[in-house]
Formats: structure tokens, sequence, C-alpha cells
């Protein structure tokens, strides 16, 4: 693993750009297996676990070099919500880790990277954070070494929407060994206005904090495409780090997570991609509400951009 992650490290600053995958809970709904909260994606898992397999083995197929584990809601905390034995937590990891890796050998794309999803330990729009910090520290540790002992080649934080969660994800994460980016969700632009968390805290005060916990690259994603291409400039000009993005198309559902409507099929959304790589992302992917099609769209982007 230590050479993957190497090879990861390797790219991310000497390009070419990074395609990351499409959205895996928006894409399991649209399969056929109707999900629900505080599980979503997780649900795959649980009930349809060849249909996650499938989902990374079609992402991989339209070119994506990074597939995500479906551990966004995998955690203690959610199954306990759910009113499941906390105690799975680390088999569902495994599990997750396992699909992954046969789909890359499904797909026959030995080369391709598996990064570990670590999301919030509550809701990603959420305005505030209100767990202990000991308490976050020891649920995000938990997670970041059950997937790091499953296999992963680096750990995804993403859609964190506080600088406090964000800073204690990375610790707990760093903790691995492995490779660590940081990812944050923005709330809608407001004229004006500078790009914020859904925290309300300043984008720029979040990537210049959680920089200086020397994470491999900073995120935005899960916002619209206009609010990443606002927050590329935000987080460039806040350090030296890479940068990436992947977002959303849709709308929030408060009852299955996430609705499509109003998508944006593939070759518009890399139409907004392109903007994001003249903005200097080195990874850019999709979030909720896309598919391997979108995939498929970044893919052609960026070996046309890389000609």
């Amino acid at each position: 693993m230590e050479a993957r992650a190497s090879r990861f490290l390797e790219r991310l600053h000497a390009g070419p750009p990074l395609v990351l995958d499409a959205a895996m809970g928006s894409d399991l709904d649209r399969r056929g297996l109707a999900t629900r909260l505080p599980l979503w994606s997780a649900l795959g898992l649980l009930e349809r676990p060849e249909l996650v397999r499938q989902i990374h083995a079609d992402n991989l197929r339209a070119g994506a070099d990074i597939i995500t584990t479906n551990t966004f809601r995998s955690t203690a905390r959610t199954l306990r919500k759910a009113g499941l034995d906390p105690e799975r937590a680390a088999a569902l990891d495994a599990l997750a880790v396992r699909l992954a890796r046969e789909a890359i050998v499904e797909a026959g794309r030995p080369e391709a990277l598996v990064a570990g999803s670590i999301a919030p330990l509550d809701e990603c729009y959420a305005p505030t954070f209100d767990t202990p910090r000991g308490v976050a520290l020891e649920e995000h540790r938990a997670h970041a070494r059950d997937l790091a002992a499953a296999g992963v080649d680096l750990l995804l934080i993403e859609t964190m929407p506080t600088i406090a969660e964000a800073e204690i994800a990375l610790e707990a994460a760093q903790e691995t060994g492995l490779p660590v980016t940081v990812g944050f969700v923005c709330a809608p632009l407001a004229s004006g206005e500078p790009v914020r968390l859904m925290s309300g805290e300043p984008l720029a005060e979040a990537a210049r904090r959680v920089a200086l916990g020397r994470p491999d690259a900073l995120f935005v994603n899960c916002a619209s495409p206009e609010v990443i291409a606002a927050a590329l400039p935000v987080l460039r000009e806040a350090s030296s780090l890479p940068v990436g993005a992947y977002a959303n198309v849709g709308q929030v559902d408060d009852e299955v997570g996430w609705s499509p409507s109003g998508n944006v099929g593939g070759e518009g959304y890399a139409e907004h991609a392109r903007e994001w790589l003249a903005l200097g992302a080195q990874i850019v992917g999709g979030c909720c509400g896309t598919h391997p099609e979108h995939t498929a769209a970044l893919r052609r982007l960026v070996d046309a951009s890389d000609a």
C-alpha cells in the first residue's frame, strides 16, 4: 500500500489531474435501491453489496483513477441512529473496501486507487458542531483506523460543514500514516459575501486553519458547480496545498437523502469542470446526483487537456 500511496501523492503534485469517481448514494437510488436516512448509501452494504460493487466497476470503466468506499454513513453513530448494532461498523467498513477492490479486478484497472470516505458524524449541512472534542476524535479515529486496516490507499475526509470537525477528523486520519485530504461543504453564494462553510465560517479561515495540520490536499465538494468555481480560488490563496473539487447536481431530500431533479448531464458537468481545472484543481470528480456518465465526461476532459 505504501507504493500506491506514493503514486497518489506523485500524481497529485506532478499531474496530470486525477479523476475521482461519481456519487454512490444517488446512484444506488437510481438503480432501484430505495435509500433512506439515516443510513442512506450504507443501505447498499446491508442490502445490495453486489450493486455497490457494480457502481464502483462502472466508474472504473468510465475512467476514474480513484474510487471512494461506500463508507459515508457506515459509522457506529449512524448504525445506532438506525437501530442497528454499532459494533457492525468495522465489518461494514471492511466490506466496503473489499467491494471496491473486487471492482478494480472486475474492471481490469489494477492501477486504480481506493479512497476511504470519512464524513461528518452528523448532518453534512448542519451549521453547528456540538459533539465534545474527545468523543468526536475517538469516533473519527475508529473509522479511520478501520478503513486503514481494511486496505484503503488514502483517506478522503469530505463534506465538512465546520472547521472544528474538519480539524478533528484530520488529526484522527493522520494517525493512520496514510495520505489524507480534507473537503469542505459551502453554503450558497450571497452577493458581496465571501464563500462560507455551512456553519457560516469563512472558507478562507477554514482552509488556513486546516492547512496548518498539513493534509495532502484541500477540496470543496457537495455544492453547486457555481459555488465550487467561487471556492477554488479561495483554497488556492489560503495555502500552497493541491486542491480538488466535486460538485453536486440536484437537491437535498429529507427522506431519501438526495434528489437528482434538475440533473446536469455528463457533458454539461464537464464544462463546469473545465473551469475548475483552469482554476488549478488537481482532482475532479462528482458528488451527489452524478453517475458514471459524469465520470466518463471528466475522463475525456482531462485526457484532452493533457494531450
